[in-house]
């Protein structure tokens, strides 16, 4: 059954409103149509004001450069997405046993450690494992946990993201040699590589690339083939990347050349 171009670009904008970022070539396998099609559909709702067209495919309006949610928001946003990003996060602890962990602040991390706090009781060793974080919620669920020594680091604490930034942040973290970064990200994008919308967040980010041995990326699939304002890393100054989409070929090839691992997770 044929569908009519008014219901297509519905379905299109619910789809787009739904993923975050969507490609061309989905939406064509998607609704069985070319990609010439595609694209007219999405040039329409951009006209609209519905989306905005980027390189290779469509995402909200409202998803521009500076977009920025606080992180209560974030914090009930592709919540099964970040679940299963946080156990394999997790998985890679467990195989790795570092000394010392670096948690940046975000939604992405703040899953990981209660997937870390839910697995205490299966631990079976005395060992205490050295966190440290910039985020002040990260800090306050670790603080006191029997197996986790916690070091927050110091700074001006930004309010939309609860987070200690600043030189003295950026100082604190390049006096530190942690062996495992987990480090969020707004976008991961095959040029541009990782950013986010805040230039002080970014060098907050940036310092903790520099600084651990191993560097690990927690992106759900909203993030992927996404430019926002401040770059923090390019693609080759990552080790992993803990995801639960299959990047996009363009994507997926930069990676590969860059040496980075990609981790999907789900898969066990």
């Amino acid at each position: 059954m044929q569908m009519f171009a008014e219901e297509r670009q519905k379905l299109v904008a619910a789809r787009v409103a739904e993923a975050g970022r969507v490609s061309v070539t989905e939406l064509a396998d998607r609704f069985a149509v070319t990609t010439e099609t595609v694209r007219r559909d999405l040039a329409t709702l951009e006209q609209a004001g519905i989306l905005r067209r980027v390189h290779g495919g469509a995402v909200p309006a409202d998803n521009v450069s500076t977009t920025e949610t606080t992180l209560s928001e974030r914090l009930v946003q592709h919540l099964p997405e970040k679940r299963l990003i946080a156990e394999a996060a997790a998985d890679l602890i467990a195989a790795s046993r570092p000394g010392s962990v670096l948690l940046d602040a975000g939604s992405s991390t703040e899953a990981l450690v209660d997937v870390l706090l839910g697995q205490l009781a299966a631990r079976r060793t005395s060992d205490e494992q050295v966190v440290i974080t910039n985020a002040l919620p990260l800090a306050d669920k670790l603080a006191g946990v029997p197996g986790h020594a916690v070091h927050l680091l110091g700074g001006r604490i930004r309010g939309l993201t609860r987070a200690a930034v600043g030189q003295e942040t950026v100082e604190a973290v390049e006096r530190l040699r942690p062996d495992l970064a987990f480090v969020g990200t707004n976008g991961v994008h095959v040029a541009f590589g990782l950013s986010t919308p805040d230039s002080e967040e970014a060098a907050v980010k940036a310092a903790f690339v520099r600084s651990a041995r191993r560097v690990v990326v927690l992106a759900d699939a909203s993030k992927l083939g996404v430019e926002t304002l401040v770059q923090f890393a390019r693609l080759d100054q990552i080790d992993a990347i803990v995801t639960n989409a299959d990047p996009e070929p363009d994507l997926a090839a930069a990676l590969e050349k860059a040496g980075v691992e990609v981790v999907k997770a789900g898969k066990r």
